[in-house]
Order: structure tokens, then sequence, then C-alpha cells
């Protein structure tokens, strides 16, 4: 295998990661706090809402946009160190 190709798989492996590691984040908000928590966290309340509701229905998707900022910071860092910034 050449220089070349080990840089490459390390990237994707290392980028692999940063994916599992942010949708692991988004379903444990999305799915965790809207659904699972509903109900311990409904007892405090956010702009009026319910704070498990409000989870349900903006805060997950506030958090992915959020993820995927973070995702791009973090790609940029891979694509400096991989040398892959062109």
């Amino acid at each position: 295998m050449s220089d070349k190709q080990k840089h490459a798989s390390a990237y994707w492996k290392e980028n692999i990661k940063y994916l599992a590691i942010l949708l692991v984040i988004w379903f444990a908000v999305s799915f965790g706090c809207g659904i699972l928590f509903r109900e311990e966290l409904d007892q405090f309340r956010l702009g009026g809402f319910k704070l498990g509701f409000w989870f349900a229905q903006q805060g997950s998707i506030y958090v992915f946009v959020i993820l995927i900022f973070v995702y791009v910071r973090l790609m940029n860092k891979l694509d400096k160190k991989y040398g892959f910034d062109d």
C-alpha cells in the first residue's frame, strides 16, 4: 500500500469516527430528549413550552444545525492534517 493510500485510509477512518460520534449525539438529543426522557424534561419550561416538547419540536433541529457546523470545522482540521486542503 502506498503512502498516499495509507493517508487516505486514515483520513476516512477518522472521518467515519467523527460522523459516528456526531450522529450518536444527534440521536441522543432527538430520540432521548424528545421521546425517552420527555416526562422528566417536561418538569421544566423553555419559552412557555414544556422542555420535552420543545426538544421534540425544535431542540433536535437546532442541535442538528449546530452539529453540521461542528462537522465542517472538524473536517477542515482533518483536511489540513492529512494535506487534502487544496
